[in-house]
Formats: structure tokens, sequence, C-alpha cells
């Protein structure tokens, strides 16, 4: 569901925003574009302002647009945008409604541009506009398929990030690196520039799944792209939070997975098949306390180790597996509800499936893993389809 900002003539009575100083709408229409600027948004509306302000004295008179794509933000994102767009037709918004994502964000945006110029950067006012110019002028004279604004070539710099997180991303670059095998120095940087062409031809073998949009792209292009980088050094974040979570590692691992036997295997099979694993060591480790710590009969342990790790089992999936259509409140009750209920089913399946094998001759750790298997496949399909909701 698409929430496009219609033409200042449509849009309902709010107060426009003052004009920016140096902001005219001289060029607003004046087409056609050449340099459409994604801005993927999540709380962000403090800063949209400024960043149109720095886009604004950095392009000059490039015909450029803006195109703010917000995952129906809590502090209103999405109004303010539209506020932007009264005083600058260069600005324009999509507020998605009921998904959740930097990278489909990315991707919706560039769809909605016909420009043969796409840069994505973020809204919080790390990534410098003032490098936009040079970085349109070498896509225009030299053969280059992306820039990339990296933080690790000479001149270029973190910042003033943490220690901590300084070693998760060179952790995370190094693997993407080997995986990617591309010699790029900041393959992790959200801050680039691309030939529209390339996102036509790939765009069906984007995962649009986490937030390292690059990454996706050039893993996708199976490194057939001409790259060039210039230095960024990464600003302050002024607003708003960090979006660096448990979600984002995750998905990040998710998405070198999907790029590396997603052909083979659907990545949240994987994760679905992990979070499992993790679901028998906690099953494994109350039995064991219940039984021999506490002295409960096995029944009545098995039970609750049962019900323990179903419980964890569809809350840790509900956060990683399933984070873009996460239950919550009294739907995640009811998720858990149906989720137990599958998993009932799947154990039943477990148990016919190995036993039939076993009777026909199959030795036992084979009929095992054949119970395993079933069950783990009814376990994930059904519930996709109707804990989660997924389609497909």
């Amino acid at each position: 569901m698409l929430d496009i900002a219609p033409p200042a003539s449509l849009v309902e009575c709010v107060d426009p925003e003052p004009m920016a100083p140096g902001l005219t709408d001289r060029t607003a229409r004046n087409f056609p574009v050449q340099l459409s600027i994604i801005v993927p948004t999540y709380n962000e509306s403090a800063n949209l302002k400024e960043l149109t302000a720095r886009v604004v004295a950095a392009l000059g008179d490039v015909a450029w647009e803006m195109i703010i794509v917000d995952d129906d933000s809590p502090d209103r994102t999405a109004a303010k945008a539209r506020q932007l767009s009264l005083s600058d037709h260069r600005v324009r918004v999509i507020r998605r409604i009921g998904r959740r994502g930097l990278s489909s964000a990315c991707i919706e945006g560039m769809l909605s541009s016909s420009a043969p110029f796409l840069a994505v950067m973020d809204g919080d006012l790390q990534h410098d506009p003032a490098l936009l110019p040079n970085m349109l002028h070498i896509m225009r004279s030299e053969a280059t398929d992306i820039v990339i604004a990296s933080r690790h070539v000479d001149g270029g710099s973190l910042g003033d990030w943490s220690e901590q997180r300084v070693s998760i991303s060179r952790f995370a670059t190094q693997l993407a690196r080997r995986i990617a095998a591309v010699e790029i120095s900041d393959p992790m940087s959200g801050y680039f520039m691309l030939q529209r062409k390339i996102v036509d031809d790939h765009v069906h073998n984007f995962t649009g799944t986490g937030f390292k949009i690059l990454l996706d792209i050039v893993l996708s292009c199976k490194g057939h792209l001409r790259i060039s980088e210039v230095p960024l050094v990464f600003g302050i974040r002024s607003h708003g939070e960090s979006k660096l979570s448990i979600n984002v590692c995750w998905e990040y691992l998710m998405l070198l997975v999907d790029k590396t036997i997603g052909r083979i295997l659907p990545s949240r099979f994987v994760a679905f098949g992990l979070i499992g694993s993790f679901g028998v060591v906690i099953h494994m480790t109350i039995l064991s306390l219940l039984v021999m710590v506490a002295g409960m009969g096995f029944l009545p342990a098995q039970t609750l180790a049962t019900a323990s790790a179903i419980a964890a089992n569809f809350t840790t999936n509900n956060l990683l597996t399933y984070a873009d259509r996460s239950l919550k409140g009294w739907r995640w009750l009811g998720g858990l509800a149906s989720f137990a209920i599958i998993c009932g089913v799947g154990a039943l399946a477990n148990i016919g499936v190995a036993n039939l094998l076993f009777g026909q001759h199959t030795s036992w750790p084979l009929a095992a893993l054949a119970g395993i298997v079933a069950s783990a496949v009814w376990n994930y399909g059904v519930s996709a389809r109707y804990t989660w909701g997924v389609m497909r």
C-alpha cells in the first residue's frame, strides 16, 4: 500500500515549511530529472528539513528529486516530508503501510523513479550531501556502474563510532568481501550512486531483505560491475536513534545466506531451522533441570520443557525470522496458540514418518532424521502461512 504525496493543490491543509535558504521552486519542474536521491526513513522527521537544505546547497542547478520512503514512522516523518514538498516539488514521499525494511524501501524508491542516475543515502545527516556532485560527475564521465561513498579509503573515517561498533563493522566488512569476491573497501556502505540500468536489469535478483542494500545489489550482479569509490567522513547523528540492533545483524547474516545457498534453501527456512535447533537446546536443558535437580517426574517435566521450547521458538522467530511482520499484543497470543497447534501436528508427522520408515527396515537414525525433516518442513510452511501470514 503506497501513500504518495499528491500535488500541492490536493494536499490536506497544512502550513508549509518556510523555504530553506537558497531553496527556490525554479528547478522543481525542470525535467527531465537526472538524479533521484532515495532516502529510506524511520523516525527521521527532525532531520528532513536540514537534509533537504544540504542537498539544495550541494546540487545547485542539477535536475534532481528526493524520494522519501517512510515505513509509517510514529514520529510522522511522512507528514513532515509532505510539508517540505509544498515548498519544493522536488521532494516526494512514499509512505509504506504494513511493510518494513531499509532494502525493500530503497528498491521501491528506485522503481518509482525515471532518472538515469539513482543515489541512496540515509536521512540521519550522517551522509554528507556535498559528495553528490562529485559522485554524479564520476558517473557521467567514467565507465562506472556504481560510485560508493566509502569510510575505508584514504580521507574517509567512521567518525565517533565506539570501539565495539568499529569491530563489528570490520568483521562484517571482511565477511562480505570474502563472499562477494569483489574488491570493495566498504561493501557495508549505505551511501552510493548507481545507474538505473543496474536496477532495471537485476531487480528480480534482489532479496529486498535487511539493511544492506548495496551488498544485496553487488551480490545480485555477481561481480559484473564497474565500481568507483570516494571518501566519506561519517557524520554525527544529531536527532533520532541508531538503527543498529540484533535484527540488523541477523538480517545481514540472512542476506549472506540467501546469496550463497538461497537457490537451494530459502533464507527464512535456514533461520527457522537454526532457531529450532536452539529450541532443542532449551528443551533438553529445562528437562534435565526439572528431572535431575528438581526431582520432577518425566511426564510433567517433558510437558513443561516442550511448552517452553515452543514458546521460545515462537518468540525468537517472531523477533528475527519474521521481523518484517512481527506479531504484537493480542495477535502475539493468537500467533503463539496457532504456532503451538502447528508444532503439535508437526510432532505427530515426525513420529508417523519415522515409524513408517523404520517399519520398512530403514535404519533408526535415518528414520528419525526423516521424521525431523518432515516435521520441520511442515512447521515452517504452515506457520509461515497461518501464523505470520506469509503468502509465498
